[in-house]
């Protein structure tokens, strides 16, 4: 039992200095180590700025084209602006007043989704399941704004 702790201990202390010797020698093993420098710069305490502020795209609701979609099952993008509507809260979820199944008609908007109206178990609600209740978490809208990246997806559209 001794002779077991002593070698367990011996490589766990052979180790350590091992990590050490690793930690404080800098790349390359000779001369001085190099210094600790922030990705940020040199003054790290100026707060971040702000991004420029971007227009929607689309204005009033109904007034322009559906954005196409490019791949199957993407959920559909909002044509419209939506910066001067109230923050889906549980009480009042604005999006519903023209895309739920009571006023889609009078409103000439499209119906969101029977699945939105699915509950977990699989029984049909009269209204959209809580849990896709918040709709821009899927459902983003336009901006006039450059990408933020290079991309080169290019999408397959859905046959009709």
């Amino acid at each position: 039992m001794k002779r077991t702790l002593m070698g367990t201990l011996a490589v766990v202390l052979a180790g350590s200095l091992g990590l050490a010797a690793c930690v404080s020698t800098p790349m390359g093993g000779g001369g001085p180590p190099m210094p600790v420098a922030s990705l940020r710069g040199s003054d790290t305490a100026a707060p971040d700025q702000a991004p420029v502020v971007r227009d929607q795209l689309g204005k009033k609701p109904g007034l322009q084209d559906k954005i196409a979609r490019t791949f199957v099952g993407q959920p559909p993008m909002i044509p419209h602006a939506t910066d001067n509507f109230d923050e889906v809260s549980l009480a009042d979820n604005q999006c519903l007043e023209c895309h739920g199944p009571a006023n889609y008609v009078k409103k000439s908007a499209p119906k969101i989704s029977d699945s939105h109206m699915t509950s977990a178990t699989g029984r049909k609600l009269a209204d959209a399941d809580m849990r896709r209740y918040a709709c821009q978490l899927c459902h983003a809208p336009q901006f006039d704004a450059k990408p933020l990246v290079d991309n080169a997806f290019v999408g397959v559209l859905p046959k009709k």
